[in-house]
Parts: structure tokens; sequence; C-alpha cells
């Protein structure tokens, strides 16, 4: 059995040395040969340039290929595993065109295992132990009022002018302030059209209580049924949604305010042209250190008094070990290669998995990537 890596990004390197160092049969797979010797060069010599065809004819059956490439390249890759029966892990989200390919995937007792990095991956994570803790607490009643909280970010562990930096393209970053979500609020589902209009903020509990803006990110209402809620539950609030430093709605207000006027093909050139221009004013340096903050709440009420409040709380610092947002993407990506080798994860396309076990051994193993991790207990 052979782990085909493919992709040594910024955010893959943490998880693949892990597997390597775990003693596991790797081949790298790259655009770029050179770049992965850089990063994984002094542990193996099997680097390939990455060519889809040249893979497809490698495969054997019980394979696992793991997709760090961009997102158009996921389902072609599943596809092939599919036909090799093989399995497919990426930390991205699951597409329609992912997801189309779950029963294909079942005949051929292959799993295609997504959304296993840090946003989305590691808040799956969380939320399933909360609802798990929840439903077994004292305080559950179908007819509570539940409010659902998860807020991600990635930010500079020291703040600039514009409250932000970025590790790899801005591209992708201005292109999802152009993206609709859709969430829960005052218990009617909330559609936003630009993100910016639902800016908020947000007292994460930390250490040291620290306010945050935050808005919608995508569509959050998939998840209710993902995180186990039941079908009679009365949901008050349901979002999952993005974390920035306070400050930085002002700071990005004449982006907010150019983005919305940009549409078609001279609209896209544009967008390319900002990302050029933020990655060299606002990228981090060499050895600069990120933060990534994550919170995951879950609040029941019972005739508007609060029965069971509590928050799943990390904040990870780049160290010594890398990047934090590298560490947090590549290494629960890991966790699931492994589960898959050991059939811990049913076939089929599946998310972040809930079942206990995998759920605790993950949680143990972010509690170590991270400088804090908690849960507050809001009632106790």
């Amino acid at each position: 059995m052979t782990i085909h890596w493919c992709g040594t990004g910024l955010s893959a390197i943490p998880g693949l040395r892990q597997l390597i160092e775990n003693g596991h049969d790797i081949t790298v797979w790259n655009r770029t040969v050179e770049k992965a010797e850089d990063a994984v060069g002094d542990l193996t010599d099997q680097i390939e340039k990455f060519d889809i065809d040249k893979l497809n004819e490698t495969l054997s059956a019980g394979d696992v290929v793991v997709s760090m490439l961009p997102g158009d390249w996921h389902v072609p890759l599943a596809k092939i595993c599919i036909e090799a029966k093989a399995h497919f892990v990426s930390s991205s989200y699951i597409s329609p065109e992912m997801r189309a390919l779950d029963e294909e995937a079942e005949l051929a007792g292959v799993r295609l295992v997504n959304e296993v990095g840090l946003d989305p991956g590691i808040d799956h994570i969380m939320a399933h132990w909360l609802v798990v803790d929840y439903r077994a607490s004292r305080a559950y009643d179908v007819g509570n009022g539940i409010s659902f909280i998860s807020y991600c970010g990635g930010i500079p562990k020291e703040p600039n002018a514009f409250r932000y930096k970025f590790s790899w393209s801005p591209l992708g970053v201005l292109k999802a302030l152009k993206s609709p979500s859709r969430s829960i609020k005052a218990h009617a589902e909330l559609n936003i059209t630009r993100p910016w209009d639902a800016i908020s903020t947000y007292t994460a509990p930390l250490r040291q209580p620290e306010t945050f803006e935050v808005y919608p990110n995508r569509d959050s209402l998939p998840f209710v049924e993902e995180y186990g809620f039941g079908k009679g539950w009365k949901i008050k609030e349901f979002v999952r949604g993005t974390l920035r430093l306070n400050g930085w709605k002002d700071a990005w207000s004449n982006v907010f305010a150019e983005i919305e006027t940009l549409e078609g093909d001279a609209g896209e050139a544009r967008l390319r042209e900002m990302s050029d221009q933020f990655w060299a004013d606002n990228a981090y340096a060499d050895g600069e250190p990120d933060r990534v903050v994550l919170c995951v709440g879950l609040k029941a009420e019972a005739e508007g008094t609060p029965v069971y409040h509590k928050t799943y709380v990390m904040d990870a610092y780049g160290d010594a070990r890398g990047t934090a947002m590298a560490r947090l993407v590549s290494v629960p990506v890991a966790l699931a290669v492994e589960a898959v080798i050991n059939r811990e994860i049913p076939v089929g396309v599946t998310a972040a998995p809930s079942d206990p076990k995998l759920v605790k051994r993950w949680l143990e193993t972010v509690d170590r990537l991270s400088q804090f991790e908690r849960v507050v207990d809001h009632l106790a």
C-alpha cells in the first residue's frame, strides 16, 4: 500500500513529514520537483513530477491519494481512485461533484474523505464533541432553543495596519468576499450577498478574553444535519463563519467598495492585480509567526434561560515547528490518511469523522499542535 501525496505547498508540509517519519510508503507528487525536494528531500527521494496520467498508471487497490492541490484537481483524482479501488483524502469542502461520487465509491469499497483540515476539519470535530456532550447532559431537551457558532480565522500574531497577512495567494480570500452565505439568525434563515454587510463582533473566551470581527461564511445550513442536530430541535442561531482582527472592516473598506463593482473578465483581471499587490505589501516574512483562533460554541436555552453553554476554544501560533496554519491543516489530513489505512472511516464520500474514538484522538493531537485549547463551560 502506497500513499500518493500530491502537492507540497505551504499548508502541506508538517502532515506529510509526519507520515514519512511514521514509516509509511509514500510517493510525493508535485508540479515542481525542486520545491518538493526542498520540503521533504531530507526524508525521502520518492518524489515525482505531478502528472495525473502517470499517477493513474501507478495506482493499486488499497493505495491512498492525498490531494493538497487546487480544488479543480480533487474530483478527477477521486475518479481515478474509484477506478483503481484506491482511497482519496483532501482537506477541502465536499463539492456537489464530489458528493455525486458517493454511490460509485460505496460500490467500489472506496473511501473519499474530505473536510479534514482546519476549517473545515478540526471545527467539525469540535462540533461533534459538543453535540454528543449536550445530548448526554441533564440539560438536554428537544424543546430547548439552540444556538451554535463556529468562528475560525488565520490572523497575524503581530497585528499590522491592514489587520491581515497572507500566507498564500490573496486571490482566494478576495474571491471568497464575492461569495454569498446562508445561516440562521433569530430563528430565521439569513441570506447575505456581501459578507461585509453581516460583520459583527465576538468575544472569544481565550486566556484573556479578546474581541474579534466575525461574519457568516458559505452555506452553514447543511451542517445542521452533519453535526447531528435533532430534527425537532428549535434552532435560534446556527452560523459557521470567519474571524478577523478588530479593525479589519475599517482597514478593508476600500477593498470592499471596489470588489462590489467588479464583474466579468475585467473584474477577474482586476482581482488578480489586487492579489499581486496585497501579496507584495502584506505577505508573511520568512519566519514571521502567524496565529489561528478557532471557537466552536453550543448553547441551549429553556424559556430564554441558558441551561447548557460550552465553547471549544483553540489559539495557536507559528513557532519553531512552522506556521500554525500549516500544522493545523496538514496534520489532521495525516490523521485521516492513517484512519483510512486502518479502516476506521466508512466507505463512500465522507467529511471529518464523528466516531467518538477518532474525535477523542484527533482533539488530543490538536491540543499538542496549539498553544492553548480548552472547553469553556460558561455556566460553571
